[in-house]
């Protein structure tokens, strides 16, 4: 499924390399990987391509694979989600590999999941579930189209105020609260979304899609968020520091849908610009749309026109 391009394309820092080294996982799942200490401990997960060109997912699980880590304690399960997305990319059209033909990120209930429709992005999703749904914690590395600064995204509930605490970076926290999407995302699937129940589901964003930037990003999340749950040697966690400041919050209102092929930005939005109230956001045929409350932020907005797809997200500052 196509994703459409900013007007010039981003350099391409980072290309898609051969994974086929890693397709035979211990799981009886293609692409995962669970590392066993044989120590009491959480079963934590890190996840990489649920969008097919967001590749900083893919370095961080591979380096993680690659330096021959092992958990101090627990389990730890290492995967990558929509290889068949990743296997399209094309350099000349590198918004075109997102999914193969549904958002793999958008198609987390169990009516969808149990139902009848057919599709590679859907069976891909229905063969990671019980891994996904057996995990303490899952951390799910994307990236953006437009180069806005990292952020970490949770859902606003005490159970995720440990961890958020002690990644502290990404700087830009950006807190969920209930489905603001047109479906609903990974990370606020059964017990993730679950304020009483233990497993724990983030996402950081980590830069620009093809930024080799952002590969070092989810390099660093991903240690610390494996030494949150003790499971990675002190020096290892200790070379990837968090990085200095006070996280800036803001909780997501509601989420823009494009009701035609006519959606049109006001401006290049890149992601946590600050609106007045009445502020022109964007025009959908001959709608209007317009920041509907003060102190309105852009956050994540879309590259690409689908109908009946969220192209961005409003937020206000906590």
């Amino acid at each position: 499924m196509s994703e459409q391009a900013p007007a010039t394309l981003p350099p391409i820092e980072v290309l898609p390399r051969d994974i086929s080294a890693y397709r035979k996982g211990n799981r009886g799942v293609d692409y995962v990987h669970t590392l066993d200490s044989g120590q009491p401990g959480p079963h934590v997960l890190v996840n990489g391509l649920t969008h097919g060109n967001e590749f900083c997912g893919m370095t961080a699980v591979t380096h993680l694979l690659d330096s021959g880590l092992r958990p101090v304690r627990g389990k730890l399960t290492l995967s990558l989600s929509n290889v068949d997305a990743y296997h399209l990319f094309d350099a000349a059209k590198p918004y075109d590999s997102r999914y193969v033909e549904r958002d793999f990120n958008r198609l987390w209930d169990d009516a969808l999941l149990d139902g009848p429709t057919p599709g590679p992005d859907l069976d891909r999703a229905r063969a990671l579930r019980p891994i996904f749904t057996e995990v303490d914690a899952l951390l799910d590395l994307h990236s953006t189209s437009s180069p806005m600064p990292p952020m970490l995204i949770y859902q606003p509930m005490a159970k995720y105020l440990p961890l958020s605490a002690h990644m502290h970076s990404p700087l830009h926290h950006v807190l969920l609260r209930g489905v603001k999407h047109a479906g609903r995302p990974l990370i606020q699937y059964g017990a993730y979304a679950d304020p009483d129940a233990v497993p724990l589901g983030i996402v950081v964003e980590c830069g620009q899609h093809f930024a080799k930037s952002a590969g070092d990003v989810a390099i660093g999340v991903a240690i610390r968020f494996l030494d949150f749950f003790g499971m990675v040697p002190p020096a290892l966690s200790a070379a990837h520091p968090a990085l200095a400041g006070e996280p800036m919050r803001y909780e997501i209102e509601q989420s823009v849908v494009s009701k035609s092929e006519q959606f049109r930005f006001a401006r290049p939005w890149q992601g946590f610009e600050e609106l007045q109230q009445g502020d022109l956001i964007a025009t959908d045929g001959d709608e209007e749309i317009r920041a509907p409350f003060p102190r309105c932020t852009i956050v994540m907005p879309s590259g690409r026109v689908t109908v009946g797809r969220d192209m961005v997200l409003l937020a206000k500052p906590v």
